[in-house]
């Protein structure tokens, strides 16, 4: 399970990682997202995560905290990208200069690449407001096994000795 800000790079990191393994993988965004922006309902979005996640083995990237305990009670492997908010807000940026009027290999047909004042926002205070959440919560799963990474050349160190 891949977890932290937008812009950290865990979708890139889910698939990379799906190569590596031939693991299947699961990008949220994908999953919740229909065609056209168009969100999956409340019951619809529990039961697709629940499936998802009851599998023998996955790759999961995303958030969505209403979902989470769900993933990180079946996940044996958390993988936490703790970046700055400078590092997360460069790859936002990037991300929507690299994919601009297209639809990215980690969203639903129909989705095409947007940057919207509310998600520059969202990405701005993760690290103030999510962040901390996430750390804390992950103190209630001492038996996953957490890499808790705060810049990307910690990861790329672990991703070498893989």
């Amino acid at each position: 399970m891949i977890i932290g800000s937008g812009g950290a790079g865990k979708s890139t990191l889910a698939r990379e990682m799906g190569l590596r393994t031939g693991l299947p993988v699961f990008h949220l965004d994908a999953v919740y997202w229909k065609p056209g922006w168009e969100p999956t309902s409340r019951e619809e979005w529990e039961l697709k995560i629940k499936e998802i996640s009851c599998g023998a083995k996955w790759i999961i990237d995303g958030n969505y905290s209403g979902t989470m305990d769900i993933r990180l009670t079946n996940a044996d492997t958390i993988i936490f990208l703790d970046y700055s908010r400078w590092v997360n807000m460069y790859g936002i940026v990037k991300r929507r200069m690299m994919y601009r009027k297209k639809t990215r290999p980690d969203m639903n047909e129909g989705c095409k690449e947007r940057l919207d004042w509310a998600f520059i926002k969202w990405v701005w205070s993760f690290e103030r407001e999510k962040a901390p959440q996430l750390r804390k919560k992950l103190q209630n799963f001492p038996d996953k096994e957490v890499h808790h990474f705060r810049n990307r050349k910690e990861l790329k160190l672990w991703q070498s000795g893989l």
